[in-house]
């Protein structure tokens, strides 16, 4: 990504995601888009992905759940937007955690064991 750019990684998981989960989905992403610059997660469901970030040297945003529901996100899935009032956590959580004006470079990315989910904001 060119100039100020920076990349943030936003999670949406179930409980029985493990950080084996999370680390490869975003391992994933990064070897498709490149490096990250932070990780980001749903103020409720954050300790997981801090475990993930202290382990790769990164900063987590803590996003307000409250506020998933006013990003317009790419994925519409049913079951989400039932219980969390967006189309999907991880896009909402990275778009989000980016700021005004972001951009997602993609739909969410589901992890091999299905038990977590990431997608890719730009903040500019």
């Amino acid at each position: 990504m060119a100039g100020d750019a920076v990349i943030i990684a936003g999670f949406g998981f179930r409980r029985s995601a493990t950080p084996a989960s999370l680390a490869e989905v975003l391992d994933r992403l990064c070897e498709h888009y490149g490096p990250v610059d932070r990780l980001a997660a749903a103020a409720s469901m954050q300790t997981l992905v801090r475990r993930l970030g202290e382990a790769r040297g990164l900063a987590v945003i803590a996003v307000p759940d409250t506020a998933l529901a006013s990003a317009d996100t790419l994925t519409q899935s049913p079951h989400c937007l039932r219980t969390r009032s967006t189309g999907s956590v991880a896009e909402a959580v990275a778009l989000c955690a980016a700021g005004p004006g972001a951009e997602l470079l993609g739909p969410r990315e589901i992890s091999v064991d299905r038990c977590a989910t990431a997608a890719l904001a730009v903040a500019r």
